[in-house]
């Protein structure tokens, strides 16, 4: 398999350092109790008061710089969706790769990817392979329906918790702040307003737009996700019944990892204080692939959340190990030398060097796993 990464390279370097202007911090709605809405869990015991019942508190973002580097976007061999703007009236944006084979009377599978951080979108979705496969794929199970409807919505400048230079106004997702559930006027909790998580919104929105053209077989809705947004692939599918399958490729926990002070366990149920967290679909599939020495020494960390969600039931997943490149083979242990940490190691030698350019590198040849996998897999009624 040949893989081209000078490019992506260089773009991340790129997306990193694209740090200026000014930045918006989004917080909490106060509580309006003249009017009423469904709040799902009315209170939730806090220990830690730098933290929310939802984790942190929404992440810096940054309108000016969003508008500078999402708003190019070309879409490069599908189509620009109209922008639309989020609860914070942040200006978001998403690619369609459509090939009209998709009809109200021949549905097809809609597969939403969902891009790492720093490094342009337009930059990532090409070198899947993903586009290619749009109407050979076979992802309905059924000879007669081969290929799919694709989406791609884009990324925000957020603050991330990640290592420098990624910290901070690069392009990616909040997966930090864990509002995840849509409730109208946002949800109260402890007699204050929490909006939904402003990139949860974003794919609903995306994916809604794409529901109502009648051509997406709603049975079969999945979600792929690479680096941050491997993360966001999981913390949606968790969150969302209409999820009928997730994939990941090296992405990191969204609970717990790195410098993130309001880590959270995912539970099934009512949390027991804010340092748990409910989902809502906590039986669907997830595959997730992973280079044994990967960025930040992330390794570890993905056998820790494999772990923490098969012991907690809040997903069915299946962790793969790889060799990393050039082989990406099959393999079943993390490179000790990469980092042993289950929290990942942002600073480890290897895992910035060797890791960086694991990580970089999509999977292509598990592309047709990744397919079987999710296949298998639609919703039952």
């Amino acid at each position: 398999m040949r893989v081209q990464v000078g490019k992506t390279c260089c773009l991340l370097i790129l997306g990193c350092a694209l740090a200026s202007c000014g930045s918006n911090g989004d917080q909490p709605a106060s509580a309006h109790p003249e009017a009423a809405h469904p709040a799902i869990t009315e209170t939730i015991t806090q220990t830690r008061a730098q933290c929310t019942p939802f984790g942190n508190a929404p992440r810096p973002r940054n309108d000016s710089l969003n508008d500078l580097e999402t708003g190019p976007t070309m879409c490069q061999g599908g189509s620009r969706l109209s922008d639309w703007k989020d609860n914070n009236g942040t200006t978001r944006r998403a690619c369609l790769y459509d090939t009209d084979i998709a009809t109200p009377t021949h549905k097809l599978p809609l597969l939403v990817f969902l891009q790492g951080s720093a490094v342009p979108s337009d930059f990532q979705l090409p070198i899947t392979g993903l586009p290619g496969t749009l109407t050979s794929a076979n992802l309905s199970n059924d000879p007669q329906r081969p290929g799919f409807i694709l989406l791609q919505p884009i990324g925000r400048i957020t603050d991330h918790f990640y290592p420098e230079p990624n910290n901070t106004q690069t392009v990616g997702w909040d997966v930090w702040y864990r509002q995840l559930v849509a409730v109208a006027g946002g949800r109260e909790v402890n007699g204050i307003r929490y909006p939904l998580n402003a990139d949860m919104e974003t794919v609903d929105h995306y994916i809604d737009q794409m529901v109502a053209t009648g051509r997406v077989d709603t049975d079969r809705i999945y979600v792929v996700g690479w680096s941050n947004g491997a993360a966001l692939a999981l913390l949606y599918g968790q969150n969302r019944p209409r999820v009928a399958a997730v994939t990941m490729y090296s992405g990191p926990d969204p609970y717990d990892s790195l410098s993130d002070t309001c880590g959270q366990k995912p539970v099934r149920g009512k949390p027991v204080n804010d340092t748990e967290l409910q989902v809502f679909n906590p039986d669907v599939p997830v595959f997730h692939v992973q280079n044994n020495c990967d960025i930040y020494a992330s390794c570890p960390n993905g056998l820790a959340l494999r772990d923490k969600l098969l012991a907690g039931g809040t997903a069915n997943i299946r962790h793969q190990i790889i060799s990393g490149m050039p082989e990406q083979a099959a393999t079943d242990t993390c490179m000790a030398s990469c980092g042993s940490n289950p929290r990942g190691d942002g600073f480890n030698p290897l895992g910035t060097t060797i890791g960086i350019a694991n990580h970089l590198v999509w999977p292509a040849g598990w592309n047709q796993e990744m397919f079987s996998f999710l296949r298998s897999h639609k919703l039952e009624h």
